[in-house]
C-alpha cells in the first residue's frame, strides 16, 4: 500500500507539471527551447520511473489476487473436511453451505439443502428456538448455544453453537453453525462424511422403518404409473395422488397443466373443507404459482403465511381451516424444459410428524417420474 500511495503522489505531480507546460505555450518565441527541454525532460521521466513502477504494481496486485486466490480456495478445502458437521446461514437460518460431515448428519446433499432453511431439519419446536437464536445472533447480540433433534433421530439430542462471521462474499453478517452430539467430548467422523457418535454400529431401528417405508411408497407410485394408461394425464394424476393420500398425506391437492393450472383432484381427510378447497382457482394460491414459476419445491413447517394457499369463499385461509402443521408443495416437471405438467400439493394435519427433507427428497424424484408419465402419448 506504501508503494501504491508513493507511486500515486509521482504521477499527481506529473500530470501537474505537464499542465504548467501547456500553460506556457503563448511564451517568446526565444524561450520555446527551454520549453522543449523541459517538456523531454518530463518524457523521459515518465519512460524511465513511471512506467517501471507501473509495471511492477501490476504484477505485485496480480501475485496478490492469485494469493487470495489460493487462499480462498485452503479455506473452503478446510470447510469441506473439517471433522464436524458445520452449515453456513443467515439470519432466516436459509443454507448457504455445509459441508460433507454435515450432509452425513443430515442425510441430504448440499446441493440440496443450497436455500433452504436448516430449521426444516429439526422438529418443529427445536426449529422455532433455532430461528430465533440465529436471528439474534445475526443481528450482532453475541454467540449462542442450545440443543436440538433433528427430524429422523428425535432421541439423539445436538449441541448447536452459533457465532456471527462476515465473510468478504457475503453482502451482510452470516452465522456459523457448529452441529455436536450432546455431552460427548471427543466428536469424530467414520472418514465417510458421516458423524461417528450420531450413527453408531448399532443400527437404528427407526430409521431404517422410515426408510423402508420410502421404499415401500416410491414402490406403489411406479406401480401406479405404470399401469396407468397411456394419454391420459388426468388419469395419471389421480392414480398418483391417490397413492399419496392417506399413509403419507392427509390432504392431496393435484392442479393440472402449467401455464393455467386448473383442480382436478382433491382428496382430504373424512368431515374436512373438501369441496372448498377443489372450489379454489390454483392461480389464487401463491404457494402453487410459486411453484409453477420456480419449478422448487417448498417444505414448510407451521406454514406462514397463513394465506399462502389463498382463502375459502368466506375469506377463512385454507391452511388455517385445514389446521395444516406442514405441507409440500412440488412442481411436475420432467426436466426437458417448458413449463411443467402440474403441480402436486400435501398437508399434514393436527399432531402428525411435519414432512422431513427426506421425504420431501423423494416426492421430489417422484414428481419427475409422475411429469413422464404425463407426457406419455396414447
Amino acid at each position: 500500500m506504501g508503494q501504491t500511495d508513493e507511486y500515486g503522489e509521482e504521477l499527481a505531480d506529473f500530470v501537474r507539471r505537464v499542465a504548467e507546460l501547456k500553460a506556457s505555450r503563448a511564451v517568446p518565441s526565444g524561450d520555446l527551447g527551454t520549453m522543449l527541454d523541459a517538456a523531454l525532460f518530463e518524457l523521459d521521466h515518465a519512460a524511465e520511473r513511471l512506467w517501471p513502477g507501473f509495471e511492477r504494481l501490476s504484477v505485485d496486485g496480480a501475485a496478490a489476487v492469485s494469493s487470495d486466490r489460493d487462499e480462498q480456495r485452503l479455506l473452503r478445502a478446510v470447510f469441506q473436511r473439517f471433522p464436524l458437521p458445520v452449515v453456513l446461514v443467515d439470519g432466516e437460518t436459509v443454507v448457504r453451505r455445509m459441508n460433507v460431515a454435515a450432509t452425513g448428519l443430515t442425510g441430504v446433499r448440499g446441493g440440496y439443502a443450497t436455500g433452504r432453511p436448516l430449521s426444516g431439519f429439526l422438529t418443529p419446536s427445536d426449529g422455532i428456538a433455532f430461528r430465533s437464536q440465529a436471528a439474534a445472533v445475526a443481528r450482532g447480540e453475541g454467540d449462542r448455544s442450545l440443543t436440538v433433534r433433528l427430524q429422523p433421530r428425535p432421541e439423539q439430542p445436538l449441541r448447536a453453537t452459533l457465532t456471527a462471521l462476515r465473510p468478504g462474499t457475503e453482502p451482510r453478517t452470516v452465522v456459523l453453525a457448529v452441529l455436536q452430539p450432546a455431552g460427548a467430548d471427543e466428536p469424530r467422523s467414520d472418514g465417510h462424511g458421516s458423524f461417528g457418535p450420531l450413527r453408531g454400529h448399532v443400527p437404528d431401528l427407526a430409521e431404517a422403518t422410515r426408510h423402508a417405508e420410502l421404499l415401500e411408497l416410491s414402490d406403489a407410485m411406479t406401480a401406479a404409473l405404470l399401469t396407468a394408461p397411456p394419454g391420459d394425464p388426468a388419469e395419471v394424476l389421480r392414480r398418483a395422488a391417490g397413492v399419496l393420500h392417506g399413509t403419507f398425506a392427509d390432504w392431496v391437492i393435484a392442479d393440472e397443466g402449467g401455464a393455467r393450472p386448473r383442480r382436478t383432484t382433491v382428496l382430504g381427510p373424512p368431515g374436512g373443507p373438501v369441496a372448498d378447497v377443489r372450489a379454489l382457482d390454483p392461480a389464487d394460491c401463491p404457494l402453487v404459482m410459486e411453484a409453477v414459476r420456480c419449478g422448487a419445491p417448498a417444505l414448510q413447517v407451521r406454514p406462514h403465511p397463513e394465506d399462502g394457499f389463498g382463502r375459502d369463499a368466506s375469506g377463512v385461509p385454507v391452511l388455517v381451516r385445514a389446521q395444516v402443521t406442514s405441507l409440500l408443495c412440488v412442481a411436475l416437471s420432467a426436466d426437458t424444459g417448458g413449463p411443467p405438467e402440474g403441480v402436486l400439493s400435501l398437508f399434514r394435519t393436527g399432531a402428525r410428524l411435519a414432512f422431513s427433507m427426506a421425504e420431501a427428497r423423494a416426492v421430489d424424484v417422484m414428481s419427475r417420474h409422475i411429469a413422464l408419465a404425463m407426457r406419455r402419448p396414447g
